[in-house]
C-alpha cells in the first residue's frame, strides 16, 4: 500500500497537483462496482463498499461512514492512510478536509468520470474560491495500476414480461410523459439500474447485480444505448429494434453529448458523472431533477409484488434448510464463516438462485459487532456450538431480489446477548406493524424501531431500512426508514404502495458480539376513512426466528403475538417444501410463545 501511494505521489508531483480524490464509485454512480473500478481498494487496502481517500503530498486519509469504522480500522493499519470517521465530533468533511489543505491557487484532482456531478461542482466552487484549478480528465490511479483488470463485458439478456409485469415500451412511453411535463427535449440516464429497468434486460456487469454497463439518451422519438455492442446477441438485438433503440459503442456517449446545443436536458447531477455534466452545461438548460425511472422502478406492480412472494418463499426455503442444518450439524464438524455461507449459497441455487444479492456477511461472535463484516481467509472464524452467528444474505431469482438476516445460538448465550437479541426482534416486529397515514416518509416511523433501543440508552448506526429493487438492487432508493435526514442516500420519499423496503434493527458491541433481525415487507394500502387513507406493511420474507435466543419475559403481549402470527405464517407457506425431518424441526422452531 505505501509503495502505491507514494507512486500516486509521485504522479501527482509531476502533473503539478496538490491534491487528489479517489472515490468508491464506477462511472455510473453505482453503489457496488466491478474489478476494474476498485482503485480505492488498490491504494488504500479498505475493502468496505463505501469510502473515500484524498492524497496530498505529507497526508493521505480515507473517509467511511458508520457501518465501516471497525473494519477500516483494522484495515488501513500500516497502509499510511488515515480514518476519518464521517459524522463523528471533529472529523471534517471531505469538502473541509480540501479547503485546508489546498493552498491558493493550488490543484485539485481526480478523474471526472467517477465523481458525480453535484459533488463534481461543489468542489469547483470550492477551488475557485481559493483562485485555483479542477483537473478531471486524468485517471492517475489507473495509470499506476499495472495489473488493472479490464472492463466486465456479461451477455445481455430479456426479461421477460410476466416477471416484469410491464412492457419496455409502456416504460418508454411513460417517461417521455415524464420529460414533457418538464418540457425536456432530451434526458441522459447513466444509472444502470435504471436503463436495464426501462428496457426490461438484464446483465451481469456489476457483482450481485445484474446490470449491464451502458448509457441512455431518450429524445421524443428515438432512444440511443451506449453500449459494449460485444454483449447483445442477435436477439437481444432484434429485441432493441423492435423497441426503436439504436446501439452505439460504450464509449460514444461523451462525444455525442457534445453535439448537444439549445436542447433542454433533463439529468440527475447526482447521479451523472461530472465529465458528463460539464459537457451538457457548456450550452443547454439542464432540468435538474430525480431520474423519472426511479421512482417508477420503485413502485413495484401487482406482477411484481406477487413474484416476490414467491421469490421469498424459494429464499424461505433455503435459508430455514440452513439453520436447520447449523442447528443439527454445529459441533460434529468443522464449520467456519466462509464454508457455512458457501453452504448457505448452495442452498440458494437449488431454490433457482441466479446470483447473490450481495456478498454474504457471515459473522461469528466478535466479528458480528463489525456490521457490515467481510469473512477472508486471514479472518475466517471457527463455528462451535456457543455463542451467536449472523448472517445477512440474499439472492436474485426471475421472481425478484431477497434480503434477509438471522442471528442464531449456536451453544450457550449470555444474558446480554439474550436481551439484545430480543430487543432487535421486538424493534423488527413492531415496525412491520406499524400503521399510518398515507403522506409519510421513513423519518416518520423509524422511531418506532428504535423506541425499545433508545429508552434503554442504546442505538445502531445505520439506517433501519433501505428500498429493495426487482431483480435489480439490493440497495434501492427513493425510499428508506432512517430517523435522520442524509441527503445524498436519496431515500426520504412518501412510502406508497407496492414499495419493498427492508426492517433491520440491530445491535453491535465491539469485540463481544453483533445481532440484526431483517424482513423485507411491502408497503400496502390499508384502511381509508374520514382521517384519510391508511397505510400498512407485510412481510414477504419467511424464515424462522430463533426462539432458542429469545427471552419472552421482556416482550410486551401485542409483541408476542406478532411473533406467533408471523412463525404459523413462515410453518405454513414452508414447511410443504422441507423433508419430514425438517419440517418437524420447523414446527416446533416457530411453536407459539
Amino acid at each position: 500500500m505505501n509503495e502505491r501511494l507514494e507512486a500516486l505521489r509521485t504522479l501527482m508531483a509531476q502533473r503539478g497537483i496538490d491534491a487528489y480524490l479517489v472515490p468508491t464509485s464506477d462511472f455510473h454512480d453505482s453503489e457496488y462496482v466491478g474489478e476494474y473500478f476498485k482503485c480505492r481498494k488498490y491504494l488504500t487496502g479498505f475493502t468496505g463498499s463505501a469510502g473515500t481517500a484524498v492524497i496530498t503530498a505529507d497526508d493521505a486519509g480515507l473517509w467511511t461512514d458508520g457501518r465501516y469504522f471497525v473494519q477500516a480500522a483494522k484495515q488501513l493499519e500500516g497502509s499510511g492512510f488515515r480514518l476519518q470517521r464521517m459524522g463523528q465530533e471533529g472529523v471534517p468533511t471531505v469538502e473541509e478536509y480540501l479547503e485546508q489543505v489546498i493552498p491558493e491557487g493550488g490543484v485539485l484532482g481526480f478523474d471526472g468520470r467517477v465523481v458525480d456531478g453535484r459533488t463534481g461542482g461543489r468542489l469547483q466552487e470550492l477551488i475557485e474560491g481559493k483562485h485555483g484549478t479542477i483537473r478531471c480528465e486524468e485517471d492517475l490511479a489507473g495509470e499506476i495500476w499495472k495489473d488493472r483488470p479490464a472492463l466486465p463485458a456479461e451477455p445481455v439478456w430479456i426479461l421477460d414480461e410476466k416477471y416484469a409485469g410491464m412492457s419496455a415500451a409502456e416504460k418508454i412511453r411513460n417517461l417521455r410523459e415524464e420529460m414533457k411535463k418538464e418540457r425536456a427535449s432530451v434526458h441522459v440516464l447513466t444509472t444502470v439500474d435504471d436503463i436495464v429497468w426501462l428496457l426490461n434486460i438484464r446483465g451481469n456487469d456489476v457483482p450481485c447485480n445484474p446490470v449491464v454497463l451502458s448509457y441512455a439518451a431518450v429524445t421524443m422519438d428515438r432512444l440511443f444505448l451506449f453500449i459494449n455492442e460485444a454483449v447483445l446477441n442477435g436477439t437481444v438485438r432484434a429485441y432493441l429494434e423492435s423497441l426503436q433503440v439504436t446501439v452505439k459503442p460504450y464509449d460514444q456517449i461523451y462525444s455525442f453529448v457534445k453535439s448537444f446545443c439549445g436542447e433542454r436536458v433533463l439529468v440527475e447531477p447526482e447521479k451523472t458523472n461530472y465529465a458528463l455534466i460539464r459537457s451538457l452545461a457548456s450550452c443547454n438548460t439542464l432540468v435538474c431533477r430525480m431520474n423519472p425511472t426511479a421512482m417508477a422502478k420503485a413502485v413495484k406492480n401487482p406482477v411484481e409484488v406477487e413474484n416476490e412472494r414467491k421469490a421469498h418463499i424459494k429464499d424461505g426455503v433455503a435459508m430455514t434448510k440452513f439453520i436447520y442444518w447449523l442447528k443439527h450439524r454445529i459441533g460434529t464438524m468443522p464449520m467456519t464463516e466462509i464454508s457455512v455461507s458457501d453452504y448457505l449459497e448452495q442452498l440458494r441455487r437449488e431454490q433457482g438462485c441466479l446470483e447473490l444479492s450481495f456478498d454474504t456477511i457471515s459473522a461469528y461472535k466478535e466479528n458480528a459487532a463489525m456490521c457490515h463484516y467481510s469473512a477472508t481467509p486471514e479472518t475466517d472464524k471457527e463455528l462451535k456450538p456457543e455463542g451467536l452467528y449472523l448472517v445477512d444474505s440474499g439472492g436474485q431469482y426471475y421472481e425478484g431480489t431477497t434480503d434477509i438476516t438471522r442471528t442464531v445460538a449456536l451453544g450457550p448465550i449470555t444474558a446480554e446477548e439474550r436481551e439484545h437479541f430480543t430487543l432487535t426482534v421486538i424493534s423488527m416486529l413492531r415496525l412491520g406493524h406499524v400503521k399510518f397515514l398515507y403522506g409519510c416518509r421513513g423519518l416518520s416511523l423509524d422511531y418506532v424501531a428504535r423506541e425499545p433501543f433508545w429508552s434503554r440508552g442504546l442505538n445502531y448506526d445505520h439506517g433501519t431500512g433501505h428500498g429493495v429493487g426487482y431483480l435489480l438492487n439490493v440497495h434501492e432508493r427513493p425510499n428508506g426508514i432512517r430517523y435522520k435526514m442524509v441527503p445524498e442516500r436519496m431515500d426520504n420519499a412518501v412510502l406508497e404502495e407496492g414499495m419493498i423496503c427492508s426492517d433491520e434493527p440491530g445491535i453491535y458491541i465491539e469485540g463481544s458480539h453483533g445481532i440484526r433481525t431483517e424482513n423485507l415487507m411491502v408497503c400496502r394500502k390499508g384502511e381509508k376513512n374520514a382521517y384519510g387513507q391508511f397505510m400498512e406493511f407485510e412481510f414477504l420474507t419467511m424464515v424462522p426466528i430463533d426462539l432458542d435466543a429469545l427471552d419472552p419475559s421482556l416482550m410486551e403481549a401485542r409483541d408476542r403475538q406478532w411473533l406467533n402470527q408471523y412463525h404459523k405464517e413462515v410453518y405454513e407457506k414452508i414447511a410443504p417444501h422441507l423433508t419430514e425431518e425438517e419440517a418437524a424441526w420447523l414446527r416446533e422452531a416457530t411453536r407459539a410463545i
